[in-house]
């Protein structure tokens, strides 16, 4: 049954009635407004609802900010949310980079908000859980304390003033780091900038069928974009199209000839275009309604005070609920650009 129609049989009616009055005084605020004040996540089964630019999430989990081979950056934005599918699949892919000696920790950038939703700023994707952003720098040692993580500079891995990768600071750690998380089924696609998919492309060779999944996009110099596919049980989330075969390397003139060179000047009386209305909530998925509705869910307990043993920060999963995707094995070892 879908989430609406659960939660529609399951309501007393009473309260979620008050809800949907208030709801539809407040239906053409932006929805990013309604949801960035949602700081805990809603006491549903998981599921994904809608699209990744246009959705929600219902019994998200929170990334833990440390743990033994990550930790969250910027915490006061509160973005840790995910499908818990989401959060095993970051720890498990931390620890397997570690593992295999590529980098000894990931930085973690945004993952979404506690029932998902349009964020106030920085991504226009992001909303139902399934995407997240990897630093393009390994985790330091000593490890950031909360403070630094709010000011730690972002690092672009190009050239200044180029779409070049900079080979001072880029090497093989980087191409296995996309790989590793590029060869899991989950991972429906990849982004990266422009510059990074060519440095890709001119310098891997044998097998190349993971790289179908890295597709350039704008920004993307300081962190990578992992996206997964939409989880079963999640009947009301919408796929993205398929990337279709190859390795990809052959669409990347587009970029170079037309999509970065500067726009040309507007032409003498042209009117300004209109900007784009802000997303409302009688946009969205109609579930979502009832997510925002939704009573707050238990919090996790925090990861912190694991790192030192190497515990895993693995949540249980929710009796009754399905698992999404199968996690990888456990490692017994001690992240448009996330803004500013």
């Amino acid at each position: 049954m879908r989430l609406w129609a659960r939660l529609a049989a399951a309501s007393a009616g009473a309260a979620l009635s008050a809800f949907a009055t208030a709801g539809a005084a407040s239906a053409e605020q932006p929805a990013k407004a309604i949801f960035s004040r949602q700081h805990a996540a809603a006491a549903l089964p998981p599921e994904s609802v809608g699209f990744y630019s246009n959705g929600c999430l219902a019994g998200g989990a929170q990334l833990p900010a440390d743990g033994p081979t990550w930790q969250a950056m910027r915490l006061s934005r509160d973005r840790r949310w995910g499908m818990p599918a989401t959060v095993r699949f970051i720890e498990d892919l931390s620890r397997e980079a570690a593992r295999r000696g590529i980098w000894p920790g990931l930085l973690l950038g945004d993952l979404g908000q506690a029932r998902g939703g349009p964020l106030p700023f920085g991504h226009a994707s992001h909303q139902i859980g399934l995407d997240f952003d990897v630093w393009l720098r390994p985790m330091p040692n000593p490890r950031l304390t909360e403070r630094q993580r709010e000011d730690y500079p972002f690092r672009s891995v190009l050239k200044p003033g180029t779409f070049t990768v900079d080979d001072r600071i880029w090497n093989d750690h980087y191409t296995a780091l996309i790989k590793l998380a590029a060869e899991e089924p989950q991972v429906q696609r990849i982004f990266v900038n422009p510059g990074i998919k060519k440095k890709l492309c001119d310098t891997v060779s044998g097998d190349r069928r993971w790289m179908n999944k890295v597709r350039p996009y704008y920004g993307h110099d300081e962190h990578f974009h992992v996206r997964l596919f939409c989880p079963p049980g999640s009947a009301d989330c919408k796929e993205q199209r398929s990337t279709g075969t190859g390795d990809g390397c052959d669409q990347l003139s587009w970029w170079f000839n037309v999509a970065l060179k500067p726009p040309p000047p507007p032409k003498p009386g042209a009117k300004k275009p209109t900007p784009k209305p802000p997303l409302t909530l009688s946009g969205m998925p109609r579930q979502c309604t009832y997510v925002l509705a939704a009573p707050a869910k238990a919090a996790r307990p925090s990861g912190a005070e694991m790192i030192a043993t190497g515990t895993s920060t693995r949540a249980p999963a929710a009796p009754g609920a399905a698992t999404a995707f199968a996690p990888m094995p456990q490692v017994p070892i001690p992240q448009p650009r996330p803004l500013r």
